[in-house]
């Protein structure tokens, strides 16, 4: 066993020469490394100009290629925050969230444009593009009508802050709009209750509707409602009331006449009563004609 560990062995000067030329090659292996390494090397493309972005942003959205819009206007915030196309970005963005239905998307970067901007020339459109978000979520009169209410409260925002502007004028409409839509809303759970008999709680309804919603063209059947209810709960003089005002407010109407004959065929009726279609439409009546 000596014998073969002997000749194992390698001599002194041999084996530095092998370890001379182990380093070498290291040596050699890591520079070519190096080398391939540099001539590898792979640089960042360069991003166009804040100009240049915001022009393919707009052409994007010209040719109505929307999520491309917006990417483009956001790649133009994170490149150049300080450009003086950020602004016009942050707002287009919201804009182009918009146009794609991302309503949740472009509330929130209209607000924070706003919060960035509230001086902007371009504010008054920024609030008037945020309530055009929630009125575009309006459900149906049947489903929960918070997304209503919201609309309602960012419109009359408009209205507030830019009373003599374009945005106002078309956001007094869609208030009206909105307005008779949770009017309707009140209807349709009124004649709930009136169909389970649950009289009072109808008749709340009704009311609501006379007294919060009175430029809606539900209030002639909601006063028509109130003199069905009122002449089950016994109220005969509420119910009288009810068809004077009716009758007031729109003498040609069906709900005037259906009142009417319901006072009639109870000989409820009061003695200067007139029939239907017999009077000119009041005040009331005569206003919301005007509007639709």
């Amino acid at each position: 066993m000596h014998q073969n560990t002997e000749r194992n062995v390698i001599p002194a000067p041999k084996r530095q020469r092998l370890v001379a030329a182990m380093m070498a090659s290291s040596f050699l292996l890591l520079s070519g490394c190096s080398i391939f390494s540099n001539k590898e090397e792979v640089k960042a493309p360069k991003v166009a100009s804040a100009e240049t972005l915001y022009n393919y942003g707009i052409d994007a959205l010209h040719s109505k290629r929307y999520t491309l819009a917006s990417g483009e206007f956001e790649l133009l915030q994170q490149n150049y925050p300080y450009s003086g196309y950020v602004g016009n970005a942050e707002l287009m963005e919201g804009y182009a969230y918009y146009l794609q239905g991302e309503y949740a998307l472009s509330v929130q970067q209209l607000e924070r444009y706003l919060l960035l901007h509230p001086t902007s020339p371009d504010a008054a459109y920024a609030y008037y593009l945020r309530a055009l978000c929630y009125y575009e979520q309006i459900a149906e009169v049947q489903r929960d009508q918070q997304g209503t209410v919201e609309a309602l409260n960012a419109l009359e925002e408009v209205v507030t802050r830019f009373p003599q502007t374009a945005y106002a004028r078309d956001a007094q409409l869609k208030i009206d709009l909105c307005r008779d839509h949770l009017a309707g809303k009140e209807m349709l759970v009124g004649r709930y209750y009136q169909q389970q008999h649950n009289y009072e709680a109808a008749l709340g309804r009704y009311q609501r509707v006379v007294a919060d919603f009175q430029t809606t063209n539900h209030v002639a059947e909601a006063l028509e409602r109130i003199v069905e209810v009122d002449l089950q709960l016994g109220m005969v003089d509420e119910a009288r009331k009810a068809t004077s005002v009716l009758g007031y407010n729109y003498p040609n109407s069906q709900w005037y006449r259906y009142s009417y004959n319901l006072l009639r065929n109870r000989n409820l009726l009061p003695e200067n009563s007139k029939a239907p279609g017999s009077g000119k439409r009041g005040f009331f009546g005569r206003a919301w004609h005007s509007v639709f």
